[in-house]
């Protein structure tokens, strides 16, 4: 699972008195600067706030887990099932076929792909099994 929107903004609150003879006490707006109140993340509309990485199987638990979570979140939220593999920008035949043929690396939650630029011998040690089916052939 992936969060992709972290609580970086701050909130700030000037608290005021609510009493009789409070505005002998205090200041009002100036220096209204605040205390810090707590951390929020600031979102726009269609940002994507989580993503899961699931197999097949485990697909409807997933879309449940996600659509109860949605009532911890203030606002509309909407889930969407990727045609990707995993995290991946690939298609999922299009992974499969690369993975086959020796182009992509799994590596952690992502995969590591093979560049057609670079030094031969970087490919070559991060690569092996591509060298080695097109030597065969």
């Amino acid at each position: 699972m992936r969060v992709r929107a972290h609580p970086y903004h701050v909130v700030r609150i000037n608290k005021m008195l609510s009493c009789a003879g409070a505005d002998r006490l205090q200041t009002g707006m100036r220096g209204a600067f605040g205390k810090p109140n707590g951390s929020v993340a600031r979102v726009n509309i269609g940002q994507i706030l989580l993503s899961v990485r699931t197999r097949d199987t485990h697909r409807a638990t997933a879309i449940e887990a996600l659509r109860r979570s949605m009532y911890k979140f203030p606002g509309r939220q909407k889930i969407i099932v990727s045609k990707n593999w995993g995290f991946t920008p690939l298609r999922r035949e299009e992974y499969v076929a690369k993975r086959q043929a020796g182009h992509v690396r799994v590596d952690g939650a992502y995969v590591q792909f093979l560049r057609q630029k670079g030094p031969l011998e970087y490919n070559m040690r991060r690569f092996p099994t591509a060298f080695d089916v097109q030597a065969a052939a």
